[in-house]
């Protein structure tokens, strides 16, 4: 069985007083077109998030998977002139993300977008249950 793949975006990024909208919807937006028409055989889900904590860091997104290393970007642009350009770029690092079993995006792979705008690259969780990892440490502790 195939993991779950998605793209977390921050819809609170880039929020500003002149418009209802923030650089985040923008490219939430953006992206959900652009997959219906790029990548719709793919099983991808894009979601808003409200925040993810990077608020400096004006529009991020996260790449995420069960059993895989997760990606937060952000620094993306989203202007007129660049927002569909990001998207792509997004979209690509994406498809790059769901072929690899572990997650791992080789810097030289990336979309050029996306090679220096990496904020953190978070391990993924182990897949031992906590309490059975105690267990075996105990185990080991009384050899």
């Amino acid at each position: 069985m195939t993991q779950p793949h998605a793209i977390f975006v921050c819809t609170t990024c880039g929020k500003n007083q002149q418009s209802d909208r923030s650089d985040g919807d923008r490219l939430l937006a953006q992206l959900q077109t652009l997959y219906k028409t790029l990548l719709s055989q793919q099983s991808l889900s894009i979601q808003p998030v409200k925040c993810m904590g990077v608020c400096e860091q004006d529009c991020a997104i996260a790449l995420v998977s069960p059993g895989k290393r997760t990606y937060l970007f952000g620094n993306l642009p989203t202007d007129a002139a660049r927002i569909a350009s990001t998207a792509i770029a997004v979209l690509e690092c994406a498809s790059q993300y769901q072929a690899k079993s572990d997650g791992a995006l080789a810097y030289g792979d990336r979309p050029e977008l996306l090679k220096t705008r990496v904020l953190a690259r978070i391990p993924p969780l182990p897949l031992v249950e906590p309490a059975q990892e105690l267990q075996e440490k105990s185990h080991a502790a009384k050899r």
